[in-house]
């Protein structure tokens, strides 16, 4: 089992930037793959930005490419998403997750793909 715990969450406006942060506890090192994933009210769990742990790979949204930056530190076991010119489409609930599988480059993203989950952290952009 692995525990994750979001924070850095809040509002901001358009044009600022958040920094998200994830706590891992338990068996992180079963941890191939995190990721985090944004969802609105009545639409899909959307990926965002995702890393592969052991060799620093990350993936992007089209969406946020250029603007977020995902990153780890290990000793800390923290992973972390750096937002930077916030647009009001960034609204959403933000989780952390974390995948044991080998994943294809297809599915880095896929939220079914990811196994555990934190309880998410809210970002609100005002235009």
């Amino acid at each position: 089992q692995v525990q994750l715990v979001e924070s850095g969450g809040g509002s901001v406006q358009a044009g600022g930037s958040l920094r998200l942060s994830c706590a891992a506890s338990g068996y992180t090192y079963s941890s191939k793959y995190m990721g985090w994933f944004r969802q609105v009210p009545g639409k899909e769990r959307e990926g965002v930005a995702s890393m592969y742990t052991g060799g620093g790979s990350t993936y992007y949204a089209d969406s946020v490419k250029g603007r977020f930056t995902i990153s780890q530190d290990n000793a800390k076991n923290t992973l972390s998403l750096q937002m930077n010119s916030l647009k009001p489409e960034d609204t959403a609930m933000y989780y952390c997750a974390s995948s044991p599988k080998w994943l294809s480059r297809l599915f880095v993203l896929s939220a079914s793909e990811y196994n555990y989950w934190g309880q998410g952290t809210q970002v609100t952009v005002s235009s």
